[in-house]
């Protein structure tokens, strides 16, 4: 089940929010969350649940004798609950690409099963690392109801695809927390405006990449498929995320910013602060620094950042190119570090937004294809080549399909590319000053945005949402 579904907007939240608001006490709403979060998720994975609960109550148990032992007993019960959680990832993830790879190096025959990837399980298996962990470090007190610790990894609004949630971060909520009519106003506002990006935006822009005859076909069809992508993930992304912390803030949790208008960064280091916010708190807090940061000298740094983000580019995928992609913005953000930063500092700005936006629409075509050779042959096709019976030579500037598909769409790509910039924080302060007209906006735009949704997504067939699969 997505949130951009009919079943999901017009039965399961409405069901679940008239349950949830009529339950007499938090343990009950409690109840109705854990209970509606697992029939969300067995939706559509009705035996790769068990894997999450597995996960939860081995970690639950481990975090119990955590808070109870000392020394090498506690380094062993944390470890046996990050342990079986990312063995669990790695089996269900990444053992079928290691075998096919390591058979393929020793001439093997040898072909891996089929293994289903249960939705979200990169997402909650990190949630729930962060509980243990943090509870070994002290960062956070045990979590004596199992039922809790569940509803905080199985929580509907974020469960399949983020924000990462840390569990430091709303301990507290599961415990108390109180939602008043502001807070689920704000909130579904909030739902509604994610949904939109989604209808409306990301999954055109789908549309038009899946409509694309392929991206090597020529030069300007190549730039025009990875421009499109760029647009359609991060739609497609921030605004998953949009509505899932818009449903947790009508729920009563406060969950923390997961964009900020990525492709208004002027560096790759700060697109990076700006892009999928929790998975880069992630790996910060419980990889790099765990490695020694930056406090080991220039040499270590490079090669800490470098394991982070070829283990960021693992986490979106078993496949070469994801590896490819981390290894590309990790290279960019060491030479940030040391080679570019003078030279970016006295460069204007115009410069360097356009070099970055550059840089991200690359990484995206990157990221987009997970074939090596189709990868080669968009890369090539980027800079004006195509190969030729193993030879180089120059590829078409625009190929009839390609333009089809351009002429189809007009500048509806152009208008998507203004709605990723901060314009509509603009215009909102600007109406501060006429809060009648703000307020009446507010009040009447989410019931306009929430009906044409609906009436996109009956005429729609495409509506995927791209972070399910990682």
């Amino acid at each position: 089940m997505v949130f951009s579904s009919m079943s999901f907007l017009l039965l399961f939240l409405p069901i679940v929010l008239l349950c949830y608001y009529l339950a007499p006490s938090l343990r009950a709403r409690n109840a109705v969350l854990v209970a509606a979060s697992l029939l969300f998720y067995a939706w559509g994975e009705p035996v790769c649940v068990l894997v999450m609960l597995l996960s939860t109550a081995t970690n639950y148990f481990c975090a119990r004798v955590i808070a109870e032992s000392e020394g090498r007993q506690k380094k062993a019960a944390c470890a046996l609950g990050v342990g079986v959680s990312l063995a669990m990832l790695v089996y269900f993830k990444y053992f079928g690409f290691l075998l096919d790879n390591i058979t393929a190096l020793l001439g093997l025959s040898l072909r891996a099963p089929e293994i289903r990837l249960p939705i979200g399980i990169s997402f909650y298996t990190f949630q729930v690392l962060t509980y243990t962990i943090d509870v070994y470090r002290g960062k956070a007190a045990v979590q004596k109801s199992f039922w809790r610790l569940l509803l905080y990894v199985s929580c509907f609004p974020q469960l399949i695809a983020g924000p990462i949630v840390q569990y430091a971060d709303v301990a507290s909520q599961l415990d108390e927390r109180r939602v008043g009519a502001e807070d689920f106003t704000a909130g579904m506002s909030r739902f509604v405006t994610g949904l939109g990006k989604k209808v409306l935006l990301a999954n055109l822009c789908g549309a038009a990449v899946e409509a694309m005859p392929g991206a090597s076909a020529s030069f300007l069809g190549a730039w025009y498929h990875a421009f499109v992508y760029t647009l359609q993930i991060y739609f497609d992304f921030s605004a998953y995320s949009d509505m899932a912390i818009g449903l947790g803030r009508a729920l009563g949790f406060q969950y923390k910013e997961n964009f900020n208008y990525p492709y208004v960064s002027l560096s790759a280091t700060e697109f990076w602060r700006r892009w999928h916010i929790s998975l880069g708190s992630f790996f910060r807090d419980y990889v790099y620094i765990p490695l020694g940061g930056n406090r080991r000298g220039k040499a270590r740094t490079i090669v800490n950042l470098l394991v982070v983000w070829a283990l960021t580019g693992l986490w979106h995928g078993a496949a070469w190119n994801f590896m490819l992609w981390g290894l590309y913005f990790g290279l960019l953000l060491v030479l940030e570090r040391t080679l570019l930063q003078k030279p970016l500092e006295r460069a204007p700005a115009s410069l360097r937004w356009a070099m970055t936006f550059l840089v991200a629409v690359v990484g995206w075509a990157i990221f987009y294809e997970t074939d090596l050779h189709t990868l080669r042959d968009t890369l090539l096709a980027m800079v004006g080549l195509r190969r030729v019976d193993g030879a180089l030579a120059g590829v078409g500037l625009l190929d009839v399909g390609s333009a089809a598909v351009m002429r189809r769409y007009g500048l509806f790509p152009l208008l998507a590319f203004a709605c990723s910039l901060p314009i509509l924080p603009a215009l909102t302060a600007r109406l501060e000053k006429r809060p009648r007209l703000l307020a009446s906006l507010r009040a009447v735009c989410p019931v306009l945005l929430f009906a044409l949704s609906l009436v996109f997504l009956v005429g729609q067939s495409y509506n995927p949402f791209i972070y399910f699969r990682f």
